[in-house]
């Protein structure tokens, strides 16, 4: 299982400094994942990266700083809490000749939904983030911004509670990836080191919200200029770099599927974490500065605090 197939990355601010790493590795223990209770939607915590039982929360591999967040969510089908509400309002209108109001149809679903919530069915999640201390930035397994922020709360929340507040931002770039992404395709002339794959989704932003799709697909298309000249944009883009690493650069600078080539003929300690751990991150911390370069360079890096 490799180390990461999707990012999105976070610039550390200039001034923060990382707590001890024992101090972290306590706090994280003490936070360590619970399973929900039965009337519970979700808990989140923090697990061993490298999968063992009772293992460290938090591994020093090379340098680089790698933790993983467990979460467990519990959702109840919307349509059997609206069947049920319904069934419950009509029961209170014939026995005392009245709708409930607003305010006790919201009291009667959360009753509803706690009732359901021990027989729902639980869906679990895992991120694994990398604090790269050296080069000031943080990498969380995500597949998209919305779904990176509820990980990076967790993190800014332990490391506030170690009394070192940790200043984050987006990597923002001085073109916008669409634009660059744009450039590549109408000109079928990738930056330096890379090379255009064969899947692309176009949107409009329009009213129409029309969408192209190419899937391993010949992208050297006039047809595909033609489509940008009429306002639609990329949004997504499959990439390879160096011959090494292949992935799809999405409209928000999240990189996903990843594909390390070659990471299966590496030597593998007794669990692989190791060998896993310093392949994608020796590989993606050369990858990520050429990438940020082929779009114009970083914008300026967040402020502390």
């Amino acid at each position: 299982m490799p180390l990461f197939k999707n990012i999105v990355v976070y610039r550390i601010g200039p001034d923060w400094t990382p707590p001890a790493f024992e101090r972290l590795e306590a706090e994280l223990q003490r936070l360590a994942f619970q399973p929900c209770g039965p009337t519970q939607e979700l808990s989140a915590g923090w697990v061993p990266p490298r999968g063992q039982e009772h293992g460290a929360m938090v591994e020093s591999v090379g340098g680089q700083w790698i933790l993983k967040l467990a979460v467990e969510r519990k959702s109840v089908p919307s349509g059997a809490v609206r069947a049920e509400l319904d069934a419950r309002c009509r029961a209170i209108e014939a026995e005392r000749g009245r709708k409930p109001g607003r305010k006790e149809k919201s009291e009667i679903k959360d009753e509803i939904v706690r009732t359901l919530l021990p027989r729902a069915f639980s869906k679990h999640a895992a991120h694994v983030l990398w604090l790269d201390l050296q080069a000031r930035s943080l990498v969380i397994g995500a597949g998209s911004m919305k779904a990176a922020e509820p990980v990076v709360r967790q993190l800014v929340d332990v490391m506030a509670d170690l009394g070192h507040v940790l200043p984050l931002a987006p990597i923002a770039t001085s073109l916008a990836p669409a634009t660059a992404m744009a450039e590549w395709l109408t000109s079928k002339q990738a930056p330096e080191g890379f090379s255009i794959d064969r899947d692309l989704e176009l949107k409009n932003a329009g009213e129409e919200k029309s969408v192209v799709r190419y899937a391993r697909h010949n992208l050297e298309l006039d047809e595909i200029g033609q489509h940008i000249q009429e306002g639609k944009l990329p949004t997504q883009l499959a990439l390879t770099w160096n011959d090494k690493v292949s992935f799809v650069l999405t409209e928000q600078l999240a990189i996903r599927k990843i594909d390390i080539r070659d990471v299966d003929d590496a030597p593998k300690g007794e669990d692989g974490f190791d060998a896993d751990a310093a392949i994608a991150t020796g590989e993606l911390s050369e990858l990520l500065p050429e990438l940020l370069a082929s779009l114009g360079g970083e914008l300026a890096e967040p402020a502390a605090g």
